[in-house]
């Protein structure tokens, strides 16, 4: 259903839905957000949405040297460096370059399908090897992982409490137009007990692609050693609510419209994510507010330092750091989840 060889993706999802009737909202997700990433870069100003990378470089140093100094206090051994949906390649470059500051300078492995990204991230990173997916990447040394706005762009499931029972919701198609139906009743042995009598109307989001990926990871942790830092926007779950957004130029817009057209993101559920995680062996730490893990990196003495050597920029770099960490900004809405090996030290900025 994601062929683009036949007619538009909406065209596409239509006939699927005329002819096998509606489908998972996570079915329709994956198929438009497989489309728009493979078409196009939505970063930027002329994109559709701005990363933390993009915002200021102090992100990606600031993780770099986190990744370095989880690898120094484990004995410096042989590494790889890992991004998931690495964007245009920024945080990796910023990363990169405070980790060749500390000694360490890491086969780079680059986990993206989109044929546009992936050009874009070769100009920058012309050494990377790329991966599909992560069973590919090496299985002979530790993987230091960074995964940013990574998991929020996963398909996920939406169950809506209706009356006395839970339903699924679906996707159909009526005149062209999508929109969203309940599916039959669900066992209530789906639902968390202790969400299973909320009220009417109620919205439970799962997220079974991430939870999959993240036990494959963790699992990749916890035999070869390593740590990955996960950075989206998020909440401690599982909990109720709607969360599906969409975006186009920097505007939110119907996610039910033109879908494979603009960014369709939901927020992660890093409670699960955790469980998923020392499920499968690993460790975990966090999940912490963003501001409050860069503020214990030292993003703060990071902008003075910038702001000092580039007096003309001083106010945008102050400007940055705190798009970066105030809590009305990105502070709290964006959290960090570490994932380690076991026999790996904690990484700093969870305390």
């Amino acid at each position: 259903m994601t062929d683009d060889t036949d007619g538009s993706l909406p065209d596409r999802l239509a006939r699927a839905i005329t002819l096998a009737g509606p489908i998972p909202l996570s079915r329709f997700m994956a198929a438009a957000n497989a489309h728009y990433y493979a078409t196009r870069d939505p970063l930027g100003a002329g994109g559709d949405f701005v990363t933390a990378p993009e915002i200021s470089q102090m992100f990606g140093e600031l993780l770099g040297l986190a990744l370095a100094d989880l690898w120094q206090r484990a004995g410096r051994p042989e590494v790889a460096y890992v991004e998931l949906g690495p964007g245009r390649g920024t945080l990796a470059v910023d990363a990169l370059r405070a980790m060749a500051n500390v000694g360490l300078s890491p086969a780079v492995h680059l986990v993206e399908t989109s044929p546009v990204l992936r050009s874009l991230q070769q100009e920058r990173l012309p050494d990377a090897i790329w991966h599909a997916d992560l069973a590919t990447l090496p299985d002979d040394v530790p993987l230091l992982v960074v995964a940013n706005e990574f998991f929020d762009a996963l398909p996920i499931r939406q169950l809506v409490r209706a009356g006395d029972h839970w339903h699924e919701r679906l996707v159909a198609c009526q005149d062209t137009l999508f929109l969203p139906i309940g599916g039959p009743p669900l066992p209530a042995e789906v639902i968390p007990e202790h969400l299973r009598d909320a009220p009417h109307g109620a919205v439970l989001e799962t997220a079974p692609a991430a939870v999959a990926l993240m036990r494959a990871l963790a699992a990749r942790l916890a035999a070869q050693g390593g740590a990955a830092l996960v950075v989206d926007y998020g909440y401690d779950g599982p909990a109720l609510g709607d969360t599906l957004q969409a975006v186009r130029g920097h505007a939110y817009v119907n996610p039910f419209e033109a879908p494979g057209e603009h960014d369709l993101t939901a927020h992660v559920d890093f409670g699960t994510l955790g469980a998923a995680a020392r499920v499968a062996g690993a460790a975990v730490h966090g999940p912490v507010d963003q501001g409050q893990f860069l503020t214990a990196l030292g993003i703060g003495a990071r902008a003075s330092k910038l702001a000092a050597s580039a007096p003309e920029r001083a106010a945008s770099i102050h400007a940055d750091h705190d798009r970066l960490t105030a809590p009305d900004q990105m502070g709290t809405l964006f959290k960090v989840l570490g994932v380690t090996g076991t026999a790996w030290p904690a990484p700093a900025g969870f305390a």
